[in-house]
């Protein structure tokens, strides 16, 4: 029994969401249908800052960024998702459970720095708009993002591959989680696990802690700028001009927060589960909501390309 215990274990058992068949058929139901919500929202962002002319500027380029990082979060976590929710939980390799949890860490980092980008453009754009275009050049914003995706990936490697050398005895472990996250399986290793904490907390301070000063403070500046125009119509379209923004990074970073800087005592297993869910599935498909409904320019580019369809189908349509 006792050798049994030390043998390391290759795979974990995810529970998901337990309960009856009448509970989990409709959240599989709502779950694909967000999914694909999600996948159809952030193509036609992508596709209209593509094709529109007017929209190839900075603030587009990283909104399309922006969705296709949605796309590849949600398409890592909900098909796994479905197919626990399918089988009451599922067995998962380590190996999968790493490349998930890789995954998903890269492009949440990734988002941490282009969300931070984003709102120095947006500060650039209201505080000095006369230096606007020299200061955010395409050569400028397409080098940031470049930088930004390789240090996103290149950090979690090394993160992961400590993560790797970890060992998990006894039985496949049972992880009372929708994924594989690093709260979630890190815990149930039984070697010292000082140094991924460690890792976790100095990754923290460039990737989370450095990116949410920056954020506050372009804010404060937009703000402070913002009040001192002397129209209140100058004022709405000022601060129009970053709303969608502002309300995409608070619900992001809220609901990271909650998960990874919130002691874990203080939440409960489901809610913790339900957060989860907000970050990695409803985000992304809110985030395409919101720039749509919030910005006439994207507004303009739907419109336009509904016309252009509707006159190619008329030019389709075979005459009498």
């Amino acid at each position: 029994m006792q050798e049994n215990n030390l043998t390391a274990v290759t795979e974990f058992f995810l529970l998901g969401f337990q309960g009856s068949r009448c509970l989990r058929i409709p959240l599989f139901c709502l779950l694909l249908v967000v999914y694909c919500g999600t996948i159809c929202g952030n193509l036609l962002i992508i596709i209209l800052t593509s094709t529109s002319k007017h929209l190839h500027t900075p603030m587009y380029f990283f909104i399309s960024q922006l969705s296709i990082s949605d796309i590849l979060v949600i398409s890592d976590i909900v098909p796994n998702l479905l197919h626990i929710l399918l089988n009451n939980g599922e067995t998962i390799t380590f190996a999968g459970c790493i490349t998930q949890f890789y995954v998903l860490a890269t492009l949440e980092l990734f988002e941490c720095f282009l969300l931070t980008v984003m709102s120095y453009d947006r500060y650039v754009a209201i505080c000095n708009p006369l230096r606007y275009t020299s200061i955010m050049t395409s050569t400028y914003y397409v080098t940031l993002t470049i930088i930004f995706w390789m240090s996103g990936s290149s950090f979690t490697l090394i993160y992961v591959k400590t993560v790797k050398n970890m060992i998990f005895c006894g039985p496949p472990p049972i992880t009372d989680h929708l994924f594989c996250d690093m709260n979630s399986f890190v815990e149930l290793a039984c070697s010292d696990t000082f140094i991924v904490y460690l890792e976790t907390y100095l990754i923290s301070i460039p990737f989370i802690f450095i990116p949410t000063t920056i954020i506050v403070a372009s804010y404060t500046y937009i703000i402070v700028t913002i009040w001192r125009i002397p129209s209140s119509s100058g004022r709405r379209k000022a601060f129009s001009t970053c709303s969608s923004h502002l309300i995409v990074v608070s619900l992001f970073y809220w609901t990271m927060f909650s998960v990874y800087v919130v002691p874990a005592k203080s939440l409960t297993v489901t809610i913790s589960k339900i957060l989860s869910l907000l970050y990695t599935v409803f985000t992304p498909l809110v985030n395409p909501i919101i720039y749509s409904l919030r910005n006439k320019d994207i507004k303009k580019a739907v419109q336009v390309a509904i016309q252009k369809l509707y006159i190619f189908s008329l030019g389709r349509v075979p005459r009498r």
